[in-house]
């Protein structure tokens, strides 16, 4: 019963429970402690085994009724264990429920399925989902940095109804440090989640160019109607990428415009990669795919990035974030402002909104200022 509990959940990660599966033992205070972490009620750890494993199955289900259990990979070997993102898991999809059950307006979502039936060609796709959720190529191109390029992409897919929410350490109900995913799809009929995992991807990509290509991966994998954990290589030169993969590509760079580029040198690669608000490395493979370069080259390229992001210097400790830009990166500035709205006209309890919005992580007396932020 101890493994059966604690090996589907996030404390089955802890050092108190190797310990215990070492020593063959643990301490009350541990045992609780563990079952906390994993949000076991703890009379579970001396019930009868057929009645635990009906609860873990239990569970299990009602989980993967947002996401699918296997990993959804590109080019990366990593699968992803539900327990590793479990508790994010829960809280996203605690979240859309409370969004559903307070806000009336929400309409069934047009972008799910939208590209389940393979289209004319991967351009065409690109297209059409661009075109569903009121995205161009000219109005990425125009945005000044990366940054906004992103907060552009997140704003379109969040007024088409899909929430995006972003890691951010010590605000969400689990730590992610040690797993490595890009991220995840939860289904929704109305309000599907895209969660996008931060850190270091172990790829030698810079964080936000890499961030833009996921989001418009994971885009398109809720278009696809498909809901799982990713994981992605920006390195990889693989033939078998998929289809996902291209269809992202071009809703970034789309070929017509790439094909007029020079592409021969690490500068025109950087200058490209800049132009089209991507990584370099994620330039040379799009361009490789499109049969602009060569294997030799793309190699070639890709093993110079390589070096020349090795060689940056380390990064120093981050600035800290504000509180409530904190809690609207992670649960969604659509989501935020939505039940911000439902608080206002007396719909939600205060309490439920800052439990399952803020995570109790704002006081009233910080409500205003996260209003400013969602604004």
């Amino acid at each position: 019963m101890f493994t059966t509990l604690l090996d589907n959940s996030v404390a089955g990660t802890y050092a108190d429970y190797d310990k215990a599966l070492a020593s063959g033992a643990i301490k009350f205070p541990a045992l609780l402690r563990l079952a906390r972490i994993g949000e076991i009620p703890y009379p579970l750890f001396f019930a009868d085994l057929p009645f635990v494993e009906t609860q873990v199955a239990a569970k299990t289900e009602k989980l993967l009724a947002g996401v699918s259990k296997e990993t959804f990979s590109i080019g990366s070997r990593s699968p992803v264990e539900l327990r590793d993102v479990e508790l994010v898991l829960k809280d996203l999809i605690r979240k859309q429920e409370l969004l559903k059950r307070h806000d009336g307006t929400l309409e069934k979502n047009r972008i799910i399925g939208l590209l389940r039936e393979v289209g004319s060609s991967v351009e065409d796709d690109a297209s059409r989902l661009m075109s569903a959720i009121g995205l161009t190529h000219e109005a990425m191109r125009a945005c000044r940095t990366k940054e906004r390029a992103l907060d552009l992409m997140i704003e379109r897919l969040e007024l088409n109804q899909i929430l995006v929410s972003r890691s951010v350490q010590h605000y969400m109900p689990q730590r992610l440090t040690h797993v490595d995913f890009s991220g995840m799809t939860i289904r929704d009929a109305k309000v599907p989640y895209i969660f996008l995992a931060g850190g270091d991807h172990g790829d030698y990509q810079e964080p936000v160019g890499r961030t833009i290509f996921t989001l418009a991966l994971m885009a398109v994998l809720v278009a696809r109607r498909i809901f799982s954990p990713v994981t992605w290589n920006a390195e990889s030169t693989a033939t078998d990428l998929g289809g996902e993969y291209d269809i992202a590509g071009a809703i970034l760079m789309p070929a017509s415009s790439l094909r007029h580029l020079s592409l021969s040198s690490l500068d025109d690669v950087v200058s490209a990669a800049g132009e089209f608000k991507v990584t370099p490395s994620a330039a040379v493979v799009r361009a490789l795919r499109l049969g602009l370069i060569s294997n030799e080259t793309a190699s070639s390229h890709l093993a110079e990035f390589r070096q020349e992001f090795l060689k940056r210097p380390e990064r120093r400790g981050m600035s800290p974030i504000r509180a409530e830009n904190a809690v609207r990166k992670y649960a969604g500035r659509e989501l935020s402002r939505r039940m911000i709205e439902a608080l206002d006209s007396g719909a939600i309890p205060s309490k439920e909104f800052y439990r399952t919005v803020c995570l109790n992580k704002l006081r009233d007396s910080q409500l205003d200022d996260l209003r400013r932020a969602v604004r």
